[in-house]
């Protein structure tokens, strides 16, 4: 509803107008002074600026009081319209043109659909339309995993579950090389293992050769993406899992813990080797020094023998009968020294065997010295003791030869 009611004499009903203007004229102006305390009137406003707006864009504008006043403006340009339109699209156009470029990523710039440049992180502008920007994070780490039976060596199916790990290397060439990288790594990932597992045996794949499995495969995956220029690094492969069919997993599963019993009585048996060959080698060293020690104390015991038997043989030559009695008084010495036993020459006649005096009562006593039971009698000793002093007085017996141990 407008403020200002419409005719009324000129008469202002605006609840700012303290009355209305009073002046002659009748028009509807206020004729007199401009004595208006009020706000501006928002309808007279609005007509001003599409006035103002008209005349811009080459119309007319309103001119006068009354509604009906003449004036002409000048002619409306026909390019008016379409230049301020053009200016806003344009501006919408550059406004759009601002993008933001996050840390872990590089922005790959296509100008008409051909490579441009690769942008680094930060704020950035390129113009809309024109260039096309692909993000591609380059810090983050994929996957790729799958789960494949497959045909080994021998002949005999495996299952296989295989995970790879990769990171984008060049921007460019992921992004622009290949439409679908991850299915191209997919499907590069299951060749390599097929090609891997098809020159393997079975018992290689479930037991010790998964290692070495993982360590072939990643090398020929690698192998495999720089062909075909797709620009990732492969960062590991992990062989989650690898079983025989379902149906015979059971079979397989008492074949390995045979093979793991077999290799822990080997290791038994190798660690009891290496503690009883340095014991025997030990043993056979020592006495293999104590052979030589014995052959070296022989040897020279025969060298001193040979020497004394060469020194006797001078002195023989030079008086033989003085060493043919030194050398039976020598060995006569030597072989009654061991036993108890004393020889009495009485009269020149035979020899009599007697036994030591002084030995016999102790061996009655404790028999330590004694070879033999001996069985001593009074009349025995008389005896000796007679023959002893009879001999001792005679003047024709040559001397009493008594040899041995006391």
């Amino acid at each position: 509803m407008a403020w200002n009611e419409p005719g009324g004499g000129g008469k202002q009903h605006d609840p700012w107008s303290g009355g209305g203007r009073r002046g002659g004229g009748g028009n509807g102006n206020g004729g007199g002074g401009n004595n208006n305390q009020g706000p501006p009137d928002l309808d007279e406003a609005l007509k001003k600026f599409q006035d103002k707006l008209n005349r811009m864009l080459g119309g007319r504008g309103k001119r006068g009081g009354g509604g009906n006043g003449g004036g002409g403006g000048g002619k409306r340009s026909v390019f008016a319209l379409p230049g301020l339109l053009a200016i806003i699209v344009l501006a919408i156009w550059a406004a759009s043109g601002f993008y933001l470029v996050d840390q872990s990523e590089r922005g790959v710039v296509l100008r008409f659909g051909k490579f441009e440049q690769i942008v680094n992180p930060g704020l950035q502008w390129n113009p809309p339309i024109i260039d096309d920007v692909r993000m591609v994070n380059v810090t983050g780490v994929r996957s790729v995993s799958q789960t494949k039976s497959m045909l080994t060596r021998d002949e005999n199916i495996v299952k296989v579950d295989i995970s790879a790990q990769y990171q984008v290397a060049d921007p460019r060439d992921y992004a622009l090389n290949v439409r679908t990288p991850d299915l191209s790594i997919e499907n590069a990932l299951d060749s390599a293992l097929r090609q891997v597992v098809g020159g393997t045996d079975m018992d290689e794949i479930l037991t010790s050769g998964r290692a070495l499995l993982a360590d072939t495969v990643s090398t020929r995956l690698q192998t495999y993406l720089d062909s075909y220029g797709l620009g990732v690094r492969i960062l590991a492969i992990n062989i989650e899992s690898t079983s025989a069919p379902d149906a015979v997993q059971d079979a397989f599963d008492d074949v390995i813990k045979a093979r793991e019993d077999r290799q822990r009585l080997i290791n038994d048996a190798i660690g009891y080797a290496n503690a009883i060959i340095p014991e025997a080698q030990g043993q056979a060293q020592r006495l293999i020094e104590q052979a030589q020690g014995y052959r070296e104390s022989v040897v020279a015991k025969a060298q001193g023998e040979s020497n004394r038997f060469n020194s006797l043989l001078t002195e023989y030559r030079q008086a033989p009968q003085v060493m043919r009695d030194r050398m039976y008084l020598d060995t006569m010495t030597e072989v009654l020294s061991n036993t108890s036993k004393v020889l009495i020459d009485i009269n020149k006649s035979s020899p009599l065997m007697v036994l030591p005096l002084d030995k016999l009562n102790r061996g009655n006593a404790s028999g330590a010295d004694s070879q033999q039971d001996v069985n001593v009698t009074p009349s025995l000793i008389e005896q000796l003791r007679n023959n002893s002093a009879g001999s001792s007085n005679s003047s024709q017996t040559s001397g009493i030869r008594r040899e041995g141990r006391q």
